[in-house]
């Protein structure tokens, strides 16, 4: 498993994105990306995608919420053991480790800021959290991956906010790697949320 992330470098002129809600494309030089992005009413550690990503605090602790749900079906001995192992994670990053008891092969663990009216760097961190966790995916050769709503739980981000910068950071990569087919899906289990979810997809 490859942990680091990696700075995107290309700058693209085009690209093509088959949303499961708004669908639309767009045609890039490099030919047609068949990577999606999709809402869906689930539980996150259900999907069985290559990787899931965990809402993390920076120590790579088990917390509450979604995190806590995570450490607990894969397993809190083992995952605890291979945070511990790491050493920690810096907000607006991410690490990787294995999936354990979890239908996923990957836990990426990545690490939001907390909302503190957002002139704090607040928006580049959280977007630079989803870039990251995209970087070690793509890194470690997955091509389909479940997100939680970074930072939007007790870390208090806007939520209308917190969408804008997870679709924005996944249209962003899917950009600068039309070659890299990547099916993303966000779990939500709040319908309110899916439905700003669905919007900010399908307006965005």
């Amino acid at each position: 498993m490859r942990s680091s992330a990696r700075s995107a470098g290309v700058e693209p002129t085009g690209w093509v994105a088959v949303c499961s809600l708004c669908k639309r494309k767009h045609q890039t030089d490099q030919g047609v990306s068949m990577s999606k992005i999709e809402v869906k009413k689930i539980s996150i550690t259900k999907l069985k995608t290559d990787a899931i990503v965990n809402a993390a605090n920076e120590g790579l602790r088990a917390g509450g919420g979604v995190c806590g749900a995570i450490f607990r079906e894969a397993g809190v001995r083992k995952l605890t053991e291979a945070c511990n192992a790491i050493g920690g994670c810096k907000t607006g990053h991410a690490e990787i480790t294995e999936g354990f008891d979890l239908p996923a092969k990957y836990i990426i663990h990545a690490v939001g800021p907390i909302w503190n009216g957002g002139e704090n760097g607040e928006p580049e961190l959280l977007y630079s959290a989803y870039k990251s966790s995209l970087d070690v995916l793509m890194d470690n050769g997955c091509h389909s991956v479940g997100f939680p709503l970074i930072s939007a739980g007790i870390y208090g981000y806007p939520l209308k906010d917190a969408w804008k910068q997870a679709i924005s950071a996944c249209r962003d990569f899917i950009a600068e790697h039309p070659e890299y087919d990547l099916n993303i899906t966000f779990a939500v289990l709040d319908d309110k949320i899916m439905s700003m979810g669905e919007k900010v997809l399908a307006d965005n």
